[in-house]
């Protein structure tokens, strides 16, 4: 099993290295369900050469729908993500009908793979009003990888959809279960014959989020130790 931890600092890619996951899904904002984080944050975590660092190209909260300006931010995202030492980058352009947006996402992919880099399409995804159809889209345009929770809250409840994905993908693309991941849930999300599992490394610190300026994050060793023991 390949594990992949969803990340927003330097530390969560040391503690990835100590326990020798592969990749890490680097971001900020994970309350917002990740954006784009800053190239200062990228440089330093490929200084890890042990983990592979692949980042979040989302550079606006709330849906995947882009405008021509956006694509153009998110294209020059994808070049300095590169230059600062990524793997490979994380994307999903959608449309208004929760539809796989064809054109955006091919643009995307082709300038990701002419600098040598892996691209994931994210849970997205899981907002697709034909979640067969969507894949068999992502597959035709190349992505290696799908992440998803089985358009559930978690891929533990969207585990039956998660087994079609993989028996529909009949590996032509990698796909990955992620949303509340842990040790208790692991293997059974495992048995879907995913390729990976993605999951957060932090806990949310109990202390008050003084003057709106958000929560200090510890990261959770344990919860890793113990994911990673079960394989």
């Amino acid at each position: 099993m390949i594990f992949e931890i969803c990340a927003d600092s330097y530390d969560a890619v040391v503690l990835a290295e100590k326990y020798k996951v592969k990749r890490v899904e680097l971001c900020s904002a994970l309350s917002l369900g990740g954006l784009t984080p800053s190239l200062g944050l990228i440089e330093k975590c490929a200084e890890i050469n042990d983990v592979e660092i692949h980042v979040m190209i989302r550079h606006k909260e709330g849906d995947f729908v882009y405008s021509s300006d956006d694509i153009e931010i998110m294209e020059s995202d994808i070049i300095n993500a590169k230059k600062a030492g990524a793997k490979g980058v994380v994307f999903g352009c959608l449309n208004t009908a929760n539809e796989i947006d064809i054109k955006q996402n091919k643009l995307l992919y082709k300038l990701s793979r002419s600098l040598g880099l892996e691209v994931t399409f994210h849970r997205a995804f899981d907002f697709c009003a034909s979640p067969q159809e969507s894949l068999e889209e992502l597959i035709n345009i190349g992505f290696d990888r799908l992440l998803s929770s089985g358009q559930k809250n978690t891929a533990e409840e969207g585990i039956p959809l998660l087994n079609d994905l993989v028996h529909l993908s009949n590996s032509r693309i990698q796909i990955m279960a992620g949303s509340g991941v842990n040790s208790i849930n692991a293997l059974s999300i495992a048995e879907t014959n995913v390729v990976a599992l993605h999951f957060t490394s932090h806990l949310k610190s109990s202390g008050s989020n003084n003057l709106g300026m958000g929560f200090h994050h510890q990261q959770d060793e344990l919860k890793i130790k113990s994911i990673i023991e079960l394989f």
